[in-house]
């Protein structure tokens, strides 16, 4: 037991960090080029030998089914996990490229399978990533500059197509796991198997409850911004002004404005706002809508093309200003609500109720769900660092000060905090800590699903282990012996 959870440590920790670090564009996309399909497995396996040549220093590590494993790939992966902070003492070489080959037969399958990749969805993803990054670092030229690329399409493209690929690995895994279920006596049962001294311990939990207080926005300014979109309608319809040039001048939607407001819209699969999705979907092509409401501000959009299930629109986000006044106002509320709680002449639960503009938690007590558990409860040392800090020096039932906070769709709201439900770091218990539990049991199931998959698939699959690789001790079947 001691052997497979670290096993499954092991490959939890490195492919969700390795998988999810695109954010350190490493040029390793290149060691995830497809090779063109032969007749033959002999003249596939030539064919990635024959183009040594022009790769005399980067040597060939793998061949696995249409793609390759490159040595310097390697070296990259190792690049990445440092860089990102984690460790890689207990993280040895052939370990490392034991885990670029799952990836590579991942992603071979996926094509194998025909999953369908949004590459709209990742495009946007890209745009958005870099956006922040360049803002991080002060502009695009300066991110361009950092890892060493000639232009920024060629960043761009390079970062979409590494993007891609993990998502394709990513996707097929999913389908693996994706109907795979524990009973009650199936956690039971694992649990039971986990001898005594060898039983996880939990680290200190709490829960949290907060009340939030966004300042309204004047019916003021929600006309000002009606009346500007409709300027900008007017302009495109009237005088042929270009839409795509005023998204990327006027929109406030820094992840589609660098690509001219474009998104591509599925109608099977829902993206965006509901708000949004009706309005796109209600369009004829070339048609530009009136201006509308949602979470994030008012939108116009229009709809170049309609392909079978995908629609092709542009938009141009417009937020209103919140005023000073809007501002103060609503951080006295919340200080009022705050004094009421602390003189008891209402519970915090109450006042969640009756003051939070929080959708999420306000008739739940305020308490805020554990996105990874979708429980109440947190584990301190696995807590966002921006909720630990804010928590860290309260006491169990105190009330924070007011803090100010923002979002992706409010630049201000204020909230407080409270602590409550403190439970001190302890060895597993199956009554206490059943979800818990669960989540493991599970995921050691879906651990031996994809360990059986990936045993079939690769003696279904063309593999080639070249060189000095070939001496490590795989914990799958790479080498196909019998």
């Amino acid at each position: 037991m001691q052997l497979r959870t670290e096993n499954l440590n092991y490959s939890i920790k490195v492919k969700h960090v390795v998988l999810g670090l695109f954010i350190l564009l490493s040029s390793q996309v290149m060691a995830q080029e497809i090779i063109e399909e032969k007749k033959e497995e002999e003249v596939k396996e030539e064919a990635v030998i024959n183009d040594q040549q022009r790769r005399k220093i980067d040597g060939v590590a793998a061949v696995v089914g249409d793609y390759v494993v490159l040595d310097s790939d390697i070296d990259r992966q190792f690049e990445m996990l440092e860089a990102s902070g984690a460790s890689i003492k207990d993280i040895t070489r052939c370990q490392m490229f034991g885990k670029l080959l799952e990836d590579k037969l991942l992603q071979h399958h996926a094509i194998q399978d025909s999953l369908v990749i949004n590459d709209a969805e990742i495009r946007a993803s890209v745009n958005a990533q870099l956006n922040a990054f360049a803002d991080q670092i002060g502009s695009m030229e300066k991110l361009v500059a950092y890892y060493k690329k000639e232009t920024e399409q060629q960043l761009r493209d390079e970062m979409y197509e590494l993007n891609k690929s993990n998502k394709m690995a990513s996707q097929m895994q999913q389908k693996i796991v994706s109907e795979i279920e524990v009973t009650p006596e199936e956690v039971r049962q694992f649990y039971k198997s986990i001898p005594e001294d060898e039983r996880p311990m939990f680290g200190t939990e709490l829960k949290v409850a907060q009340i939030v207080v966004i300042p309204e926005t004047s019916e003021e300014e929600k006309q000002k911004v009606i009346d500007r979109l409709n300027e900008f309608r007017a302009d495109v319809i009237d005088n042929g002004a270009s839409f795509t040039v005023k998204a990327t001048l006027y929109s406030d939607d820094t992840g589609s404005k660098p690509n001219g407001g474009k998104y591509t819209l599925n109608k099977t699969r829902p993206q965006m706002v509901k708000e949004f999705r009706d309005v796109a979907f209600g369009l004829q092509e070339g048609e530009i809508s009136q201006p509308f409401a949602s979470d994030f501000g008012y939108h116009i959009v229009v709809l170049e093309k309609i392909r079978g299930q995908e629609y092709d629109v542009r938009h141009i986000l417009l937020r209103p200003k919140v005023t000073q006044q809007a501002i103060d106002e609503a951080k006295a509320k919340l200080e009022k609500a705050r004094e009421s709680i602390i003189n008891e002449e209402i519970t915090f639960a109450e006042a969640a109720r009756e003051v939070s503009d929080e959708k999420e938690t306000k008739f739940e007590g305020g308490l805020l769900i554990n996105p990874q558990t979708q429980d109440y409860s947190f584990e301190l040392t696995k807590m966002e660092p921006e909720l630990y800090a804010q928590i860290q020096n309260l006491k169990e039932d105190e009330v924070s000060l007011i803090l100010t906070d923002s979002d992706r769709i409010n630049e201000t709201k204020f909230k407080i905090l409270k602590v409550t439900n403190r439970t001190d770091e302890h060895e597993a218990d199956f009554a206490k800590d059943y979800l818990k539990i669960k989540s493991l049991a599970l995921q050691e199931k879906q651990f031996k699903a994809v360990e059986k998959w990936q045993e079939t698939k690769i003696l279904e699959t063309f593999v080639k282990i070249n060189g000095d690789h070939r001496d490590c001790e795989f914990s799958s079947n790479w080498l196909k012996k019998q």
